[in-house]
């Protein structure tokens, strides 16, 4: 696993993070916190209460909705910003194939990093609208 110096710069290859300056990069890597989780754990369960927003560093998971696979996360991607920003329910269970090293963030941290750097409060917001947007086709067809 990556320590916590070196966050800073894996921070910084995630898509969502890449405009953030060493600065900023660094006030983010003091807000979440590092998640080693062995293949096969449930990390999100569709329909629950969400407390936290993940960045995936290493491997990969499995996403479900309604017991069907929709998609596979790997490095860079993130979850649970539908349910965190909003409050609503998880919209899908997400489970590691691998064994997965994350950085998260509860609600208070994730609303914080959000209010500090709008450059990324907007990155965030538009995948979050682009995954409600997906949900909807799917739901149409």
């Amino acid at each position: 696993m990556a320590s916590k110096h070196s966050i800073d710069s894996q921070l910084g290859s995630v898509n969502i993070f890449s405009e953030c300056s060493k600065k900023e990069l660094k006030a983010i890597s003091r807000l979440v916190t590092p998640v080693h989780v062995e293949a096969g754990r449930v990390l999100t369960t569709e329909g629950e209460v969400g407390r936290e927003f993940m960045v995936i560093l290493e491997g990969s998971a499995r996403v479900e909705r309604g017991g069907a696979p929709v998609a596979t996360l790997g490095p860079g991607d993130f979850f649970g910003e539908l349910a965190v920003l909003a409050g609503v329910p998880r919209t899908a269970t997400v489970t590691a194939e691998t064994d997965m090293y994350l950085e998260a963030l509860n609600r208070r941290e994730f609303s914080t990093m959000l209010d500090e750097n709008p450059k990324l409060a907007k990155k965030v917001l538009i995948g979050a609208v682009k995954r409600l947007y997906d949900l909807d086709q799917k739901s149409l067809h």
